[in-house]
């Protein structure tokens, strides 16, 4: 009887097991279908062909707008570095505005996951430096200690994209008029480049109008942020020059020198203006592994960074907790002050 009982509930198994519902079987496939590559890695394949640059404009735009990461995937390890600068001026030219900003970036190998070390900096003293080591992100600004960053959501490769996307900035407020035109091939590093020079182009053709919501205007907006948003809304590109060296292999761009300027028209803005941009940019050390290191000293990660609190301690003045009594207006600094315990566990 048990014999027959084991049969009976193997023979049920074999006929669920030959019914099976090819939805189930389809969905089963995907479960366990090796996963897909990351979409950078996946770009990084695709080839783009360096000398249809010219005539291709979504070769073109790949080309000068490729992201870090892709870059890394396609070169490997690299030192990349470009300076930025801005001049403003009035109609007249006078009292310009000037800000250098450089930019440079140390790739390590590993591909879009690898290590790198990146460092921002400009005229005005202002600065940060990210960096990632074997999965380990710190930051800090220009003159403060480093700072683990344990939930970096993300951080370290935004920072590694903003860093590296000179070309791409400058391509955007020039509203994608960087034309190139061919003019031979070049060596850079030892390797074999073809040449753009380049120019403004016509403005693109948009498709068919489409309606947009009314921009946004903030209430009581300051002068500061009027210009601003009245320069976006009616620059005018007038000039560009230029040099653009892509890879031959791997179609990356090696160097670049860019030269432009963008007017505001008058009879668009009480006040016009003229910008004046350039950018040297070049990719070094390609193929050569940094072997990037962890600071020696950092800060542990914290919820909140102890600002507010480190300047009253500076200024001896005594932290206090909510439910304390106000302190006696001319009493002893230290008096009512938290016992060490506390004070330690506000830190």
């Amino acid at each position: 009887m048990r014999s027959l009982t084991k049969s009976a509930a193997l023979a049920l198994v074999l006929a669920a097991t030959g019914c099976s519902d090819p939805v189930d079987k389809a969905a089963k496939a995907r479960i366990f279908s090796p996963e897909d590559p990351p979409k950078v890695v996946a770009s990084a394949k695709e080839k783009l062909p360096p000398e249809d640059v010219a005539d291709n404009p979504q070769v073109s735009r790949r080309i000068l707008g490729m992201d870090a990461a892709e870059v890394t995937e396609r070169l490997g390890p690299h030192f990349f570095q470009s300076t930025l600068s801005y001049e403003w001026a009035g109609p007249s030219g006078n009292n310009p505005v000037k800000l250098t900003e450089t930019r440079s970036f140390r790739a390590g190998p590993g591909g879009v996951n690898g290590d790198f070390h990146g460092i921002l900096e400009n005229s005005r003293d202002q600065g940060l430096e990210v960096m990632r080591v074997k999965g380990q992100v710190f930051a800090r600004n220009r003159y403060g200690p480093y700072r683990q960053r344990l939930r970096d959501r993300g951080m370290a490769e935004r920072t590694r994209t903003e860093l590296t996307g000179a070309i791409r900035d400058f391509d955007s407020l020039f509203q994608g008029r960087i034309k190139l035109t061919p003019a031979g091939t070049v060596t850079h590093e030892g390797r074999t480049a073809w040449k753009y020079n380049v120019s403004l182009g016509a403005p693109q053709e948009g498709g068919p109008p489409r309606k947009m919501p009314a921009a946004f205007t903030p209430k009581n907006a300051d002068e500061t942020t009027k210009r601003r948003a009245n320069f976006f809304a009616h620059r005018l590109p007038r000039s560009l020059e230029g040099e653009v060296l892509v890879d031959s292999a791997t179609s990356v761009v090696l160097k670049a020198r860019l030269d432009g300027r963008i007017g505001v028209p008058q009879e668009k803005t009480p006040e016009a203006a003229e910008l004046r941009m350039t950018l040297e940019s070049s990719l070094t050390d390609i193929g050569k592994d940094p072997k990037l290191q962890p600071p020696q000293d950092f800060l542990p990660d914290a919820d909140k960074p102890q600002g507010i609190a480190d300047a009253l301690d500076h200024f001896g003045i005594p932290r206090t907790k909510p439910g304390d009594s106000p302190a006696t207006p001319g009493a002893t600094p230290g008096a009512g002050a938290p016992e060490p315990e506390d004070e330690a566990e506000g830190n």
